[in-house]
């Protein structure tokens, strides 16, 4: 055990020395390896560094040889570039030379159709012009190309004029027409696009445009632009008359294109809305006031001239004067058809106007410069414009040469170019923005010279209703309506359909109001103060007049007959809603009128009743025979009633009462108080022996006497 136990260190150091001792062989290998290659490594490091330094010596060799070698060959580079550049330069120069010839025959030729091109030649000499300029000033190639400069400019403008001439042409009318017709069926208005040139020429006139703004140093052709543009525009409106005419002529009609289908091409449509006036409206009413003023204030013979009203039976109104007015009114209707046409015309000229001068303006901002615009602008619708003002203002002097000869019927020429005028102000305004303010007055003064003679006319043709002399010739013998209340009711309907016109001329020759203060409420109060005076002095002309008549029944049924149809007229125009704005009354004031003129009527057969009162009729007792005396009253009241009924039946009869209603109310009325009191009358004297031969004296039965007075105010009976 001990032995064993001695033994094991032992073994463990023997081990543990071998181990070390092989630990050590292999470092010191590993030491031999790293000195081997460390002496490799110094070898190689050598051979680089004698290698290096070859290299060295070489480069350096190199570069002493290359380096002037180099400069030499840069120095060359550099003096051949220069040659070249002074060649270039050369050929530059000499070219300026050659401009001149090189450009003749494109200059001579012109620009037409090579437009492009001969901006590109002009582009060229305008260089060679500069170039001598700025190097040889006196040299004589200068003035060459300078010539050849101008007149490469002159042919240009040339040109611009050229094609704008060729190019520009009316409008037609119908085009016209339908770019300022208004459809209310359709939603979204279908815009009319009036081309005034062919894109191509467009395009082309902007560019000489552009250039002889630019280079050409010119603003000439601007005058050439609005002189053209002005003669077109002009062109296109006075086409636009000459439509007019030449179609009413060809028909034989009046002819407003503008409420004819739009296009031939579009037949479904319904026809669209005029601007604003109706041919004809007007015409009628113009005709039947001309005679009035012709008939009766020349003191020539006349009767009521009425328009067709509901119950009124036409052939007694006009029966006992038609034949007067036959002759003048049928050489009246051609005049006043071109009258009409000619009013047309004007409002649709002033639309066009408007519609064209716009188009115009846009067309012009694309070719002249932006500040010469407005300028161009103006120049360009002088004439147009012109022209339609001074068209106005003839208007204006004639309707004032009418007043004068107390025609007030020219005042409704007035109306609807008024009208027009005025509903046509602010789209004028915004169209000549930007004018000068003698352009953009010219609208303003002509409606104020329309207002102030419509103004005139009105309150003339008011006095003239008040102060109508009483002629005795003039008046109707039948009793129907006076020919100064047709006119003045004709009139007044005429007004009804320009109220807001009507109530502004009155308005602007208030004193005391300025522009601003005028209101819709306001000028319908004026236009109803002013109709309540016409009706007013209408009345107390009338009221005189009847006083012509020797027979009172006569002037009551005068007087029933004109309350009457004015009080119809008023109701069925609706001018009863205009006058009862200021006179509330004035409905029952005129029935009122109208019952006392009947009253006044019935009066008269008080002297054919009145014989068929009890008065001094004899007291007697049946089968008591009656004295001589009393005999003779029964007679003289027989014979009285007989003679009464037989003459007022022979006048009245020979009387008229126009109005259906009215004559049959008047006859049933009459025929009960004047049958009542002969059924009476002859019931009393049924059982009395006045006389021997009854019949001569019991001449009509009471159905007789009732047939009798169902024949008055019966001209055909």
């Amino acid at each position: 055990m001990g032995i064993t136990s001695k033994m094991i260190p032992t073994e463990d150091a023997s081990a543990r020395k071998r181990e070390i001792e092989e630990k050590l062989k292999q470092e010191q290998e590993t030491l031999s390896f790293i000195r081997e290659n460390l002496e490799k490594s110094d070898q190689l490091t050598k051979g680089m560094v004698s290698i290096l330094s070859s290299f060295e010596s070489r480069l350096m060799q190199l570069e002493n040889s290359i380096i002037p070698v180099h400069k030499q060959t840069e120095n060359l580079q550099r003096l051949q570039e220069n040659v070249d550049k002074t060649l270039s330069c050369m050929d530059h120069v000499i070219s300026y030379y050659h401009v001149a010839k090189d450009t003749d025959r494109i200059i001579r030729e012109g620009p037409t159709g090579r437009l492009d091109e001969y901006l590109a030649c002009i582009a060229k000499i305008q260089k060679a012009v500069e170039y001598f300029q700025d190097n040889n000033p006196d040299s004589p190639e200068l003035n060459t190309v300078k010539a050849r400069f101008e007149k490469g400019k002159e042919l240009l403008e040339a040109e611009f004029r050229s094609l704008l001439t060729r190019y520009s042409k009316p409008v037609p009318p119908i085009l016209i027409l339908d770019a300022i017709t208004v459809d209310d069926e359709l939603e979204v208005q279908e815009e009319v696009v009036l081309e005034h040139l062919p894109e191509a020429v467009l395009q082309d006139i902007i560019c000489i445009a552009g250039w002889l703004v630019e280079y050409g140093r010119n603003q000439d052709f601007m005058n050439v632009y609005f002189q053209i543009r002005s003669n077109q525009l002009d062109r296109s409106i006075k086409g636009l008359k000459d439509h007019f005419r030449k179609n009413s002529a060809s028909s034989g009609i009046l002819y407003s294109p503008a409420i004819q289908t739009k296009r031939k091409d579009t037949p479904t449509k319904k026809a669209p809305k005029r601007p604003v006036y109706i041919p004809g409206t007007i015409r009628k009413a113009q005709n039947l006031l001309k005679q009035y003023s012709q008939h009766g204030l020349d003191g020539k013979k006349g009767g009521s001239n009425l328009t067709p009203l509901e119950g009124y039976d036409h052939d007694l109104r006009v029966k006992h004067h038609s034949d007067a007015l036959t002759e003048k009114h049928g050489a009246a209707t051609g005049k006043d058809d071109v009258l009409d046409i000619e009013i047309d015309s004007y409002i649709h000229c002033i639309s066009a106007f408007v519609k064209l001068a716009q188009s115009e303006y846009t067309l012009l901002t694309e070719i002249i410069p932006e500040h010469h615009q407005k300028k161009t602008f103006d120049s360009l619708i002088q004439e147009a414009l012109d022209n339609l003002m001074l068209e106005g203002d003839n208007i204006v002097s004639a309707a004032r040469r009418a007043i004068m000869r107390h025609d007030y019927s020219a005042v409704l020429t007035i109306f609807p170019i008024l009208r027009h005028l005025k509903m046509n102000k602010s789209e004028f305004d915004t169209t000549l923005q930007g004018t000068a303010a003698s352009t953009k007055n010219k609208l303003p003064t002509l409606i104020t010279s329309m207002e102030t003679i419509g103004a005139k006319a009105l309150e003339e043709f008011a006095d003239s209703i008040k102060n109508d002399p009483d002629k005795e010739y003039n008046m109707p013998k039948d009793g129907t309506v006076h020919e100064l209340t047709s006119n003045a009711i004709l009139f007044l309907q005429q007004l009804l359909d320009f109220h807001e016109t009507a109530g502004a001329m009155l308005a602007s020759q208030e004193p005391s109001l300025s522009a601003n203060s005028y209101t819709s409420d306001f000028n319908k109060r004026l236009l109803s103060s002013y109709i309540c005076k016409v009706l007013g002095n209408l009345q107390l002309n009338l009221l005189s007049k009847s006083k012509v008549y020797e027979d009172s029944a006569l002037s009551a049924i005068f007087l029933h007959n004109n309350y009457n149809y004015i009080l119809k007229s008023l109701e069925k125009s609706e001018l009863i809603q205009l006058v009862t704005v200021t006179q509330k009354t004035a409905e029952s004031s005129y029935k009122e009128l109208i019952e006392q003129q009947i009253q006044m009527y019935q009066r008269s057969w008080l002297k054919v009743t009145e014989h068929l009162t009890d008065r001094n009729m004899p007291v007697f007792q049946p089968g008591t025979k009656l004295k001589d005396k009393e005999r003779q009253v029964i007679k003289d009241k027989f014979k009285g009633f007989n003679d009464g009924l037989e003459e007022l039946c022979k006048i009245q009869k020979g009387w008229a009462i126009p109005d259906k209603e009215q004559r049959d109310f008047i006859r049933q009325a009459q025929k009960k108080v004047v049958s009542d009191a002969y059924r009476a009358f002859l019931q009393r004297c049924a059982n009395i022996s006045f006389t021997k031969n009854p019949e001569k004296y019991h001449k009509y039965r009471p159905e007789e006497v009732e047939e009798m007075i169902e024949k008055l105010f019966d001209t055909s009976a």
